[in-house]
């Protein structure tokens, strides 16, 4: 869906600009930039509304189904095919922007645990330095996909509320035993606290089978009202107690962003569902995955390596890093999704994508051929 592909794109962009905040306004979460700019602080929530519009996406297909999946085997592979490619070239691009330009991480350069963690996504589950701190959400998603067939399965046996109510208790369960209810975050072993926010995704996907009484309803309306008490306590409590508190802060904002997600897929806005359609925010959407991978290495080289020399900390790195970040990340990005990603993501097997370099090959010996053929025959 245009729509929602949009959706991803913006909260990629989202993601982008927050890191350009962080990276040069230190303190955080505390805000030590100008108050107009502290609605970029809070890039955790960019993040819950990927793995919302994750689960919705993926359910989608299942939805139509009555819920089943139709092989796990097959939906792993067809997960791998399409995130693995770009992955792994985005880990080797990083890689080297760490070793030979910037480290990304406060441990320290990569390593060979790094390889061999992030190689096997697994860095959800054990801790190395880091790459690309952007890659701490693929461990997650990558583990979420591992469950995704039993969130459907229980989908179509127990119904959409059992579903949510069961995973969303677990959790909840979890966070108030925690010492002051308040469970420790690291960079790793965030799956289950992320989990009710990927169930979201699939159970608001229920809306596309839905009567059309149900998508009628006023979707975006509800999510407005869905978002009073996430917007009431990030102005009232502040961003050091926001990010502190992202446990439960992630379960606040899931109703109305799930909400958005369905309005969105019904249509509504019209204003909203329009601009998304527009061709440059597709074509955001259409690299937001690459935007995504390969943004952070190159902000921290501009911040960090190119910045200095010519502008004054602060706000004017704040603007250097804008003018110059964004559009090279975004070029970047472009760049890349054409190399490592689209390729695999209009072929879905090795023989497809041999098939289509064959013929691709072939209709240039065909133009050539041609070009030729003019060229001789106007020179008689």
């Amino acid at each position: 869906m245009s729509g929602l592909d949009g959706l991803r794109g913006l909260a990629a962009l989202y993601v982008l600009l927050f890191h350009c905040w962080l990276l040069v306004f230190r303190g955080f979460p505390a805000n030590s930039g100008p108050s107009w700019l502290g609605w970029l602080m809070y890039g955790r929530f960019a993040v819950v509304f990927f793995l919302i519009l994750s689960g919705f996406s993926l359910a989608i297909s299942a939805a139509r189904k009555d819920w089943r999946l139709g092989g796990v085997a097959d939906f792993l592979r067809r997960r791998a095919w399409r995130i693995l490619p770009p992955y792994w070239a985005a880990l080797a691009f990083s890689l080297m922007v760490a070793w030979l330009v910037v480290p990304a991480s406060h441990l320290g350069p990569p390593t060979g645990k790094t390889i061999l963690v992030y190689g096997l996504v697994i860095q959800d589950i054990f801790t190395a330095p880091t790459p690309n701190g952007a890659f701490w959400s693929i461990g997650v998603e990558a583990e979420l996909y591992l469950v995704f067939p039993i969130f459907l399965l229980l989908r179509r046996r127990l119904g959409a509320t059992a579903l949510i109510a069961i995973v969303t208790f677990i959790v909840v369960a979890h966070g108030l035993l925690s010492k002051n209810a308040l469970p420790v975050e690291g960079m790793n072993g965030l799956t289950l606290n992320l989990a009710p926010v990927f169930v979201a995704g699939i159970v608001g996907a229920g809306v596309i089978v839905a009567s059309e009484k149900v998508r009628r309803m006023p979707w975006h309306w509800m999510a407005a009202l869905a978002a009073v008490p996430a917007l009431y306590l990030v102005v009232v409590r502040g961003s050091v107690w926001t990010v502190e508190h992202y446990f439960w802060m992630d379960l606040v904002v899931v109703p109305a962003m799930t909400l958005l997600v369905v309005a969105v897929s019904t249509g509504k806005p019209n204003f909203l569902v329009r601009f998304l359609d527009t061709r440059p925010v597709r074509r955001l959407g259409n690299v937001s995955y690459s935007l995504y991978l390969i943004h952070l290495p190159i902000i921290m080289g501009i911040v960090r390596k190119v910045a200095p020399h010519y502008v004054s900390p602060g706000l004017p790195t704040f603007w250097f890093t804008l003018l110059l970040g964004v559009p090279t990340s975004l070029l970047g990005a472009w760049v890349f999704a054409e190399v490592f990603e689209m390729p695999f993501k209009r072929n879905r097997s090795w023989k497809l994508m041999l098939e289509a370099v064959s013929s691709r090959r072939q209709g240039m010996r065909l133009t050539g051929r041609r070009s030729l053929r003019t060229g001789q025959a106007e020179n008689n």
